[in-house]
């Protein structure tokens, strides 16, 4: 279907004419709802949620009465379908999830789409996200970062992103439900290293918000010995910058100086240690090469 050009308008559609509200709502704390999207939900002909036994809470909370249906991942493609007749006969529809952002690691992609390539008007109310509030908080830096979502659960999908996050010098950001933390940490442990810098943030915006800071080893330590409960962003260090040839070079020499002294049963962080203050490089630098060898050897 060919794609039709549509006029950007920057709060609504014209009269008698059907559109599309993306209307982010609180990821935990209802104070962070806007005026907007209060007056988008009170305006729609249609309010179409991810789970509507949520949403019917967070409506009613604010005395909002409009017709509700039910658009979850499962019959996303289907759903699309008749929620796009009702936007070709000019209804109004706002598409909420149970927190944040339609879209974004919620359903949603598939009805955009079919809307724009009919030409029907998409207007996004933006408001609360869990991945922007994980990171300008994270004291990572947040002036280039890449959002992965949640991993892979198939195993072969997870190693080949894992893989392909390993050299990502950007912020990483990703979502982890309570019951596949540890995995997550385990698997970013095995892939990133044990001394790259993590964020975990907890229930962000709610009465239990919780950062825990620290490097991954750390992080899969401190939390397989807590109770683990609630929704969960990940903010990870992107990997240090290549270091340029000549550099490289000089660390393969010196990793095969530290393979010899580690078999004569010294201890692996000292030997890295002592050899990067004696040569006048970065430690970190050096450090994390050796690691990266050892994966490749193993």
């Amino acid at each position: 279907m060919k794609e039709k050009t549509t006029r950007a308008r920057a709060t609504t559609a014209a009269a008698g004419e059907g559109c599309l509200y993306l209307v982010a709502t609180p990821v935990g704390n209802m104070e962070d709802i806007t005026y907007r999207a209060l007056r988008v939900l009170k305006e729609a002909d249609l309010v179409a949620a991810e789970d509507t036994r949520h949403s019917r809470k967070l409506l009613a909370h604010f005395e909002i009465h409009q017709p509700v249906v039910s658009y979850y991942r499962e019959q996303e493609k289907r759903k699309s379908q008749k929620l796009l007749a009702l936007l070709a006969a000019g209804k109004k529809i706002a598409l909420i999830s149970d927190a944040g952002t339609p879209g974004i690691s919620d359903p949603g992609f598939l009805l955009v789409k079919a809307a724009v390539e009919n030409g029907i008007p998409v207007v996004p109310v933006p408001g609360a996200s869990a991945l922007l509030a994980a990171v300008v908080a994270s004291g990572l830096p947040a002036g280039r970062f890449v959002f992965e979502g949640f991993l892979p659960r198939n195993n072969k999908e997870r190693q080949a992103r894992l893989s392909a996050l390993r050299d990502e010098e950007r912020t990483i950001i990703l979502y982890a439900s309570p019951h596949r933390l540890l995995a997550d940490l385990r698997d970013l442990q095995k892939y990133l290293g044990e001394e790259r810098r993590i964020v975990i943030a907890r229930e962000l915006t709610k009465g239990y918000e919780e950062f825990w800071r620290g490097s991954i080893a750390q992080a899969r330590r401190d939390w397989e010995g807590r109770e683990i409960r609630g929704e969960f962003t990940l903010v990870v260090a992107g990997a240090p910058p290549a270091p340029p040839e000549d550099l490289t070079a000089k660390y393969r020499k010196l990793y095969e100086e530290i393979v010899e002294k580690e078999k004569k049963g010294e201890k692996f962080s000292i030997i890295v240690q002592e050899i990067a203050a004696r040569e006048g490089i970065s430690r970190r630098g050096l450090y994390q090469y050796c690691l990266e060898k050892k994966k490749g050897e193993s």
